[in-house]
């Protein structure tokens, strides 16, 4: 990257600003959770698991969108896709805080999720440009840590948003928040993809993208082994309302019980950023996604008994968000790293694996919830054992491994481990 790069944005602010960016996703989910009764109460939904399709639309226009995405920032450069995606993000919430019918606000938390997908795809395309091997893990560990972050604090947000106004307050809030970052990336994100290297936008250049990263067998099978991972952790966030207050009767508590969890998950992406470089991405991530289907499988046993009190429950939770951490930003990794030519195409179509793949799965087993944790633990082990079938295809059937020289599709060679 060039000096010009180096000066404009240092290391810790690049860190910072790739971060919110990517909180504008996790905040678009968590800060809604606390409404979601009031949402339903003032649109009339009765139902209280057709609550949950206020994140189901977001996530389903965020991964949509995503395809469309990585070929345009592959093709016209990281900054202007990436500042026209937060426009219409802004626009969205806008207009949702006005939605005259539960239909409408669907809609428009879909094109807000059209908007959101920018972010998803750009800050990752844009931390491959300048970072690659365990020294990308490392800052995508940072990345994650504020970004898993956020769900400690929205979730209280909302209940205080909610405290001093209607529920519209949450989108004004969320659009205010989101025209700050538009200003913050406006001003000091340089371009970083070269004129030199960028794609044309052609059909036979998007399909040669595309086909760049469907064919490379490393980095498909640990996305596919992500979109499987957060499928699970979304359906717990779709029910996690009900879980929690239903019945653990927890009222405003939900909100405390809620940030414990996700401190957990940032103390653990901060503490993956530490070790990854000593370590490697394999060894951490292949052993948290061990403990996180053991001990998923572990509560399944203990919910089926019947026998699940409240510090059981939170305490295997806890183990299983912690392994999460581990899990989710190094395999994120291992997926982009043999694929820095086409960084913007990978990271759209694993944007779109994950996200839609993850809303259809995480949304399926919210509905399932039957006022007991049994889906929702169901729900990880069986995603956690999933996930652990792609990854032994990745690795042709090895675990705990330092990576090997592989090479992309024209044979340049690249080295996970450095």
């Amino acid at each position: 990257m060039s000096d010009h790069f180096t000066r404009v944005l240092s290391r810790p602010e690049f860190i910072a600003l790739m971060a919110a960016l990517m909180a504008l996703n996790a905040l678009a989910i968590d800060v809604m959770l606390p409404a979601l009764p009031y949402m339903g109460e003032a649109l009339g939904i009765s139902h209280e698991n057709e609550r949950q399709f206020v994140i189901t639309a977001y996530m389903i226009g965020m991964g949509v969108a995503q395809l469309a995405f990585g070929p345009l920032t592959d093709r016209f450069g990281r900054r202007a896709p990436l500042l026209a995606g937060i426009g219409v993000y802004i626009v969205a919430v806008i207009f949702a805080a006005f939605a005259p019918s539960f239909t409408m606000l669907l809609v428009l938390r879909f094109i807000q999720g059209l908007g959101a997908a920018s972010v998803r795809v750009i800050t990752t395309a844009v931390v491959r440009d300048r970072y690659s091997g365990r020294e990308m893990a490392e800052v995508m560990s940072l990345v994650f840590m504020v970004f898993m972050a956020i769900p400690v604090i929205a979730p209280s947000i909302g209940q205080v948003l909610l405290l001093t106004g209607p529920w519209q307050t949450i989108f004004i809030f969320m659009g205010g928040l989101a025209a700050a970052f538009w200003a913050w990336t406006f001003f000091r994100l340089p371009e970083t993809l070269p004129l030199d290297k960028r794609r044309p936008l052609s059909l036979k250049g998007v399909t040669d993208g595309f086909r760049i990263v469907f064919t490379n067998r490393v980095a498909i099978s640990y996305g596919l082994a992500g979109t499987f991972l957060f499928g699970a952790l979304f359906g717990f966030i779709s029910s996690s309302q009900q879980i929690y207050v239903d019945i653990y009767g927890l009222g405003v508590y939900f909100p405390v019980a809620f940030a414990a969890m996700a401190g957990l998950m940032a103390v653990s992406s901060f503490t993956n950023s530490k070790v990854v470089r000593r370590l490697g991405m394999r060894r951490l991530s292949h052993g948290a996604m061990l403990t996180f289907t053991g001990v998923s499988g572990i509560w399944v046993a203990f919910a089926l008994s019947g026998f699940l009190p409240l510090w059981l429950f939170f305490g295997l939770l806890c183990i299983i968000m912690f392994s999460f951490g581990w899990s989710a930003s190094n395999m994120n990794s291992l997926s982009m790293e043999p694929l820095g030519a086409v960084a913007g195409t990978a990271a759209s179509v694993f944007g779109f694996i994950q996200t839609v793949g993850g809303a259809l799965i995480g949304g399926y087993i919210g509905q399932l919830f039957n006022g007991t944790t049994i889906p929702a633990a169901v729900g990880y082990f069986s995603m956690g054992a999933v996930a652990l079938v792609f990854i032994l295809i990745a690795e042709k059937g090895r675990l705990f491994g330092v990576g090997e020289q592989y090479a992309e599709a024209k044979g340049a060679p690249v080295m996970d481990a450095h």
